[in-house]
């Protein structure tokens, strides 16, 4: 049984050809020409569409094109009293599912309506299957073959049409707000709102404003009441990157939202109710952190109700080549440019080199070889690794990458690490000529991140 429309200017074909149909249980729409059957195309969902090629407002043809372009699956069936080769060959290569001739067998019309059908049924459940497979893979966007990479894709399938919460772990630039955007939207919580917030990017007072909110007066320069992170996302998702370096006191505060559903701006003491699923993600090793009093315990558990690790693209190399062709792709209808492939010496020198940056640096490398190589295939020296390949790869000092990082004996490993930092920030600000935009770009930070860790640092636009 399935929904006909009957396109015909003939009252009594359309009458012939729907009282033939009904035998077989059709509901049928009758339309007496072009325009009233694309009025009906428009406003209604049909399985097949029975029209006659010659009619006083036009073709059969023209509602072949409108039926088509409605819905690719909608078998359309051509009607003709004037049968020729070209008709017949111009109507399949439009897309047509079958061709007839008046006068016409009521039982080979019915057989070949009933053939229509159960193909435009079998098309539009090949289309939910394939969505039913995407959604069990998690998204498109999260590509690999790798073991590991499966087992991610299964994980997010399985937690997605749940309300758990998230913790996705893995080194900066591996893709942990794709895979919180893969949750968020393939659960129930898709339609409402998905709002990231980068942890790193803001004071400890700021952070707390940002995500709960604060009222007028609470703190110099509030002069307004303000709407916090979590009331925004209410209905839907809230991404925390970065977790890991939220204060203890904000820290408290998320785990009593986590624990009641209930924010507290600050400087309020009325708390306001919120339902928000909180996805979380870190690249550093939070139980490590517990240990030294640095992340709270409970919070911890709260928050790993549910743990994914995304693995460095070193140890998934095997998966270079189809990311590399998939960030061609992207790259090249982002900045409308032919698409282009890599030589075999280009991927052959990526598949060596270490990727500190990961997914966000091999991205980055295509976008400045399409963008700086004139080149139809992009070569191994279009991909400029150079020192950073030496170091990722453990062939050079820490002067080989030009930094001057002091060492000896014994020393404060954290403040090593902070004035290396500082120093690659500001030979990257030097090489930007100041542009800080182009600096964040460069080094795979927000434009907020790369704000903070100025203020951080102290460091002035002229250095």
């Amino acid at each position: 049984m399935g929904r006909i429309l009957v396109v015909d200017d003939e009252p009594n074909m359309r009458r012939i050809l729907a009282s033939n149909l009904r035998q077989d249980q059709h509901q049928i729409w009758e339309a007496s020409g072009v325009e009233e059957a694309q009025r009906s195309l428009a406003a209604n969902d049909f399985d097949v569409v029975i029209t006659d090629q010659k009619m006083p407002d036009g073709e059969g043809l023209t509602v072949l094109a409108s039926a088509r372009e409605n819905d690719p699956t909608l078998a359309v069936i051509l009607l003709t009293a004037v049968a020729t080769i070209e008709l017949a060959v111009e109507s399949m290569r439009s897309g047509a599912f079958d061709f007839l001739t008046k006068p016409f067998q009521p039982e080979v019309v019915r057989a070949t309506v009933r053939r229509a059908c159960e193909r435009t049924r079998l098309l539009r459940e090949n289309i939910l299957l394939k969505d039913a497979v995407v959604r069990l893979e998690g998204t498109s966007e999260i590509y690999g073959d790798s073991p590991a990479m499966h087992e991610v894709r299964e994980r997010i399938a399985r937690v997605a049409p749940t309300h758990a919460t998230v913790l996705i772990t893995g080194e900066t630039g591996t893709g942990k707000e794709v895979v919180a955007r893969a949750i968020h939207r393939n659960s129930p919580r898709a339609p409402k709102p998905f709002v990231a917030v980068n942890c790193a990017a803001f004071t400890e007072t700021l952070l707390e404003s940002e995500l709960f909110g604060h009222e007028k007066g609470a703190f110099t320069g509030a002069d307004r009441q303000r709407q916090g992170l979590f009331e925004a996302a209410h209905e839907g998702t809230l991404f925390l990157d970065e977790a890991g370096e939220m204060s203890l006191a904000a820290q408290a505060k998320l785990l009593r939202v986590l624990t009641d559903g209930q924010v507290l701006r600050v400087g309020s003491t009325r708390p306001r109710r919120v339902d928000v699923r909180v996805l979380v993600a870190t690249h550093r090793n939070l139980e490590k952190r517990v240990k030294e009093g640095q992340f709270r315990e409970d919070l911890f558990y709260r928050l790993a109700v549910v743990p994914i690790h995304l693995p460095p693209l070193r140890d998934r190399r095997d998966d270079i080549a189809g990311l590399s062709d998939v960030f061609c792709h992207q790259v090249a209808t982002e900045l409308k440019m032919p698409r282009r492939r890599l030589s075999a010496e280009a991927l052959a020198k990526l598949q060596h080199y270490r990727f500190p940056g990961n997914l966000r640096e091999l991205k980055n490398l295509i976008e400045r070889a399409y963008i700086l190589s004139s080149n139809q295939e992009i070569g191994a020296d279009d991909l400029p690794l150079g020192q950073k390949e030496a170091a990722a790869n453990g062939n050079g000092s820490a002067h080989a990458a030009g930094l001057s990082i002091p060492f000896a004996d014994s020393f404060d490993l954290t403040g090593v690490l902070e004035h290396a930092e500082r120093e690659l920030i500001v030979r990257t600000l030097t090489s930007t000529h100041g542009a800080q935009a182009e600096a964040a770009r460069r080094m795979g930070l927000s434009r907020s991140a790369l704000a903070y860790k100025l203020t951080k640092y102290g460091i002035r636009s002229a250095e």
